[in-house]
């Protein structure tokens, strides 16, 4: 099993969206970026956990995990031309962009915010914090644990 963070924002696909799911898991599609995809397509497995990570609202935050329920597989919204995602270049014989399913884990009851984990020496080579605009990114155990205590210490 790998930990991963996967960021979003909230205003397209929050967590909370995440654990309305009816059919009990999310796909977590959309992703553009040629490093991300590859992560996603090559090394994110079924059973990983994630770190949902809400971006691009006050505060920036981690506020919950997911568990990856399906690995890779071609992203529909790819081929479908009236989709902000589609591209043209992509064919299903073979697909430029890749998703998973996630399912809801547990959100925290405080987000761990960035500003906490740039304080947490621990973290400092945090693939959030080297790589920011990364929407998929790896965590090392260390690391997953460190954000849990830190949930921990928030969340009482």
């Amino acid at each position: 099993m790998a930990f991963w963070l996967f960021k979003t924002e909230p205003n397209e696909y929050s967590i909370d969206n995440l654990a309305q799911e009816k059919r009990g898991y999310g796909v977590w599609d959309g992703i553009r970026n040629y490093q991300a995809r590859n992560f996603l397509r090559d090394d994110v497995a079924k059973g990983d956990l994630v770190f949902i990570y809400h971006s691009a609202c006050k505060p920036t935050a981690i506020v919950g995990i997911a568990k990856v329920v399906r690995a890779a597989y071609a992203d529909p919204v790819q081929f479908q031309a009236d989709s902000h995602y589609f591209d043209p270049k992509s064919t299903e014989q073979n697909p430029r962009w890749f998703c998973v399913d996630v399912a809801y884990q547990s959100r925290f009851s405080s987000p761990v915010t960035l500003s906490e984990i740039k304080r947490e020496p621990i973290l400092e080579s945090m693939a959030l914090l080297k790589q920011a605009r990364l929407s998929v990114s790896p965590v090392t155990e260390q690391e997953w644990e460190a954000i849990l205590r830190l949930s921990v210490q928030q969340n009482g």
